[in-house]
């Protein structure tokens, strides 16, 4: 990764670096998390260079804007940089970095909230067990699936992961007309995958029905309490799969992380409905900024 003005495309051999920096972070949301950088990277355009002691990351597709630097926020002299001093637009700011640029730029600074960028946060816990009215259709959904198949969950290995794409290909097909998000995300999906074992921080699991992939889920160690889930699609020929693969999935974190982050919804009404019905506990806020 350089040190100096020149900005470079996100690869794997500086992910180590790059997750140092993001371990100094006092907030991270998902879209910070290695993987999703390096799968979207072709789509947004995404590159990255260190000065002042933070990754800068720049996005040029479809605009030209920066996302939040990525460091120790505390230790930097924000209204000294000179590379803030003129007009500087951002996306993807976490609400903590954005209570410390109010006070380091004042008047300077113009604030938009991003609602289609928040990240859903949910306690593993309960999506595990399900309790309660407010999940009894989730638990329904799962209990059909579990009595009407006998099936398989496994921990997503390397050696596994050909049967994944090839079902992600399969779900893909399914999609009459898809749109320009679908085809985007098909794309940072195959990515991923094809270096899941040289991603040093994912995790995943599999379904199998008849010893056939049916279901996936790809999630990735955001903090030492919080897994992110980037990716997870089910057949849906099969009723109740994504409440199996959801819960199968987090009953084998359980041990490690507490909470769980779904990501943002886009504004996409539909995703938000059901990002909506696993009950968050929490939203991670995000915000565009200007500096003017």
């Amino acid at each position: 990764m350089t040190t100096c003005d020149t900005f470079e495309h996100i690869c794997l051999k500086h992910q180590d670096d790059y997750r140092a920096a993001l371990g100094a972070c006092p907030e991270v949301t998902s879209d910070y998390a290695f993987a999703n950088l390096y799968g979207w990277a072709e789509h947004y355009g995404l590159s990255w260079r260190i000065a002042h002691g933070l990754v800068w990351i720049r996005q040029s597709i479809p605009q030209d804007i920066f996302w939040a630097p990525v460091g120790d926020w505390s230790k930097v002299d924000w209204a000294a940089l000179p590379c803030l001093a003129g007009p500087t637009r951002f996306t993807r700011v976490p609400e903590a970095l954005l209570g410390i640029w109010r006070e380091a730029f004042g008047s300077r600074l113009r604030a938009t909230e991003a609602r289609d960028h928040f990240d859903y946060v949910y306690s593993v816990p309960e999506l595990v067990e399900l309790k309660g009215n407010k999940f009894h259709k989730k638990k329904n959904l799962l209990h059909q699936f579990e009595k009407s198949n006998i099936f398989e969950y496994t921990p997503m290995q390397a050696d596994c992961v050909e049967e994944v794409l090839d079902m992600q290909a399969e779900w893909h097909g399914w999609q009459e007309h898809p749109s320009e998000a679908l085809e985007a995300e098909n794309q940072a999906i195959s990515r991923v995958l094809k270096n899941f074992d040289r991603l040093g921080n994912l995790t995943g699991g599999t379904i199998r029905v008849a010893g056939k992939v049916v279901a996936y889920t790809v999630g990735e160690s955001l903090n030492k309490n919080t897994i992110v889930i980037h990716f997870e699609k089910g057949d849906t020929r099969f009723k109740g799969i994504y409440q199996a693969i959801n819960n199968h999935f987090l009953a084998a974190q359980e041990d490690r992380f507490e909470l769980v982050n779904r990501e943002q919804d886009l504004g996409d009404e539909g995703l938000r409905k059901a990002k909506l019905s696993y009950n968050p506990m929490q939203f991670m806020q995000k915000y565009d900024v200007e500096l003017v």
